[in-house]
């Protein structure tokens, strides 16, 4: 792996292997008065965000701070991006200045795989170099690590995630999280449901590996967790549903929906929770619900992202010396 781009880029092995790190470095944290591992002393990671976030870009800078490495973050209002710059000479200017890693979030499709492309260069024994792009979010095209981290979260709840029932409710159209989270869980061996309006579904989710559905009440007895998504106003134009109180109505987590899930469900939400909503006040903080979990396991599957990248495993390690001394 040299980026993380999007989910449908992962194998099932690749997935499991960065859940299994995510959890070692859960254990290895566990503990200790300073949370500090030298992982990645000597490398420069930079987080380049486009648009607002709390979780994202802290759990990143979390976790590349407790694996040693220099975290500088950039962000597109204070940049020069504020008088003009464009996004690729911002990412090749960062890329001279020495970033090891770009973790990227930005309002367009495809920002990601964009800056990967710019910044990939070619070395004297033939190998491709440049840093490692780390899609935080493009668009409504995907959102990898946050996928990552619901799995996570699902595995610890549950066990395993293979042969379990996972339905995702709400603004599909917009959702970057529920695209990542259908192929990723897909791979990892889920049924996933999405629960919708029609005008909340996008074009082409018959070529998702997903079942679509429209009555939420009708799928949370057969449904093992349940992944609620917050309607995205900042995205809409024009009328998606009636009215926020026939939404929450129709499509909104409450208390009776609770019970049909059941004490052994799981309820995840990628924040931010808009309470009274898509999701009820008391069901947020119900023994169900994991959204501080998610929190607390995103910043461990960062750290197993960066690893990854950064350093990779012993077999990249071993076909890239295998390459250098072909070339030599």
């Amino acid at each position: 792996m040299r980026h993380l781009l999007s989910t449908a880029d992962l194998s099932r092995d690749d997935a499991l292997g960065i859940l299994d790190d995510a959890e070692g470095f859960a254990q290895a944290l566990l503990g200790r008065e300073i949370r500090k591992l030298p992982t990645l002393r000597g490398r420069t990671v930079m987080t380049v965000f486009y648009e607002n976030s709390t979780r994202t870009r802290v759990s990143f800078e979390v976790a590349g701070k407790w694996m040693s490495a220099d975290v500088i973050n950039v962000s597109a209002s204070s940049s020069s991006v504020g008088k003009g710059e464009s996004l690729r000479d911002t990412a090749k200017t960062l890329h001279a200045a020495g970033a090891d890693a770009l973790i990227v979030r930005h309002p367009s499709s495809g920002a990601a795989q964009q800056i990967a492309q710019w910044t990939a260069e070619t070395d004297d024994a033939g190998l491709v170099t440049g840093p490692a792009v780390i899609n935080a979010g493009d668009g409504t095209h995907e959102h990898p690590t946050q996928a990552l981290l619901d799995a996570l979260t699902l595995r610890q709840r549950l066990g395993d995630i293979e042969g379990r029932r996972v339905v995702i409710v709400g603004d599909i159209v917009h959702s970057r999280v529920a695209r990542s989270n259908a192929h990723l869980l897909s791979t990892l061996g889920a049924e996933v449901v999405l629960v919708a309006p029609p005008t909340l579904l996008p074009v082409g989710v018959d070529t998702w590996p997903v079942t679509v559905a429209h009555d939420l009440d009708a799928q949370l007895p057969s449904a093992d967790a349940v992944m609620m998504l917050r309607v995205q106003a900042e995205r809409m134009n024009g009328g998606f549903f009636p009215s926020t109180r026939e939404y929450s109505v129709r499509y909104g987590l409450n208390d009776d929906r609770l019970r049909l899930l059941g004490d052994d469900g799981v309820v995840l939400h990628p924040g931010p929770m808009l309470r009274g909503m898509e999701i009820g006040y008391s069901v947020a903080d119900a023994p169900q619900a994991t959204v501080l979990e998610q929190v607390r396991n995103g910043v461990h599957v960062r750290m197993a992202v960066l690893l990854r990248l950064l350093v990779g495993t012993d077999s990249d390690q071993q076909r890239g010396d295998d390459k250098v001394e072909a070339a030599q």
